[in-house]
């Protein structure tokens, strides 16, 4: 098939799923072409199948912001025109649905029929989606797609109640590369940042308040009074100077490691003992997912998706948003030297089950469905 699809080019979940979903499909034999306003950050290697088109963002003196929705809306027309695309794969809701829907019309006045999957990956729904700005474009953006995904059965269950959706919406979980993202042999790494044999605990994200980053760090404090252990945190925001200041005020800050973005964040998963996960809200839980990948156990909320990923007791432990006690008695529970084997084991064993050569398929699928669906529509 010849494939366009539409993401932010950034190191945000929705972006990389997009991002290796189109490297997916590219190997095997799809033409794919991404659509956005920079290249993406994981679009790093070259493939003849692989093509990417910038939308050029033009600003003039009458508009306060540049209407990116109708350059996007645009681009994607001439690509799909140009290209001879078979379907538009858009990924988060917002604007990037909406601009979807927009070149449909376009192209369909040009005898053109042009079906438009959107996947919805979390806080286009949970949270900017639900903006009263924002609902009613949400909403019939959605039911104004051939197709529609959601990451998790929780974002389903979300987004059918708070949008009036009148559309079939399909799960088809995140995935991993397992060819690429797997526990990597960094001993020398280990001993460098552990050098009497601590434990070694890691959290990665982008560092906003509901991801509790807050939590991490008294959750680590608290083990440290059984356990010698040292904190890795990788990612960066607005949460971070506040962050280094709680790590001040517990005496620990000579323990925790602010490493901030890092492309390669499997190199130090690759000797993490421990991934914590405390978020108020997750659809998913793409970070979690390649900890596990790198066989590190989960110390998680039972927010959102995170349930369907960490088996409570098998991969790890969920727990109530902000219970810190209870967070701290199952750390110290897979830490031990007894079980933690185990964990390490049963976390690769689940990831495994969200290998992209699981998950591929079923978008290929999806794919032909709708793609059939749109043209007898048409007949």
């Amino acid at each position: 098939m010849n494939i366009g699809i539409v993401c932010y080019p950034t190191y945000g979940g929705s972006g990389v799923v997009a991002t290796e979903l189109g490297i997916g499909l590219a190997k095997q034999g799809h033409k794919v072409h991404f659509i956005t306003y920079s290249q993406p950050t994981r679009l790093d290697f070259f493939n003849e199948n692989l093509f990417y088109h910038e939308v050029d963002i033009r600003s003039y003196p009458l508009f306060k912001y540049p209407p990116y929705e109708l350059a996007l809306a645009s681009k994607m027309v001439d690509v799909a025109k140009y290209e001879q695309l078979d379907l538009l794969h858009v990924h988060y809701a917002i604007p990037h649905a909406s601009a979807a829907v927009m070149a449909k019309q376009i192209l369909k006045g040009e005898g053109i029929e042009m079906p438009v999957i959107t996947t919805l990956h979390g806080t286009d729904i949970t949270l900017v989606g639900k903006d009263p700005s924002y609902e009613p474009v949400v909403t019939f953006s959605i039911n104004q797609s051939d197709g529609v995904t959601s990451v998790s059965e929780d974002l389903k269950k979300d987004t059918y109640k708070h949008f009036n959706i009148t559309r079939d919406i399909k799960v088809i979980p995140n995935f991993i590369d397992l060819e690429k993202f797997k526990k990597e042999h960094k001993d020398h790494f280990k001993t460098a940042i552990c050098p009497n044999g601590e434990k070694l605990i890691v959290h990665t994200s982008n560092f906003r308040k509901v991801k509790r980053v807050d939590d991490v760090v008294r959750v680590f404090h608290q083990i440290q009074d059984t356990v010698p252990a040292r904190l890795l945190l990788v990612g960066d925001g607005p949460e971070r100077g506040h962050i280094e200041n709680v790590c001040r005020e517990l005496g620990i800050i000579e323990d925790v490691r602010f490493l901030g973005k890092l492309e390669a964040v499997q190199e130090v998963l690759s000797v993490a003992d421990l991934f914590i996960m405390p978020s108020e809200k997750e659809s998913f839980g793409l970070a979690a997912l390649e900890a596990m990948a790198c066989e590190v156990p989960l110390i998680s909320s039972n927010a959102g998706g995170i349930p369907e990923l960490n088996i409570n007791g098998v991969t790890g432990f969920n727990s109530k948003i902000g219970d810190i006690a209870d967070m701290t008695k199952n750390a110290l529970h897979i830490l031990s030297d007894d079980n933690l084997a185990t964990f390490k084991a049963n976390a690769l064993k689940q990831a495994k089950e969200f290998d992209i050569v699981k998950i591929l398929p079923i978008y290929e699928q999806f794919y032909e469905e709708v793609a059939q669906e749109v043209l007898t529509a048409a007949q």
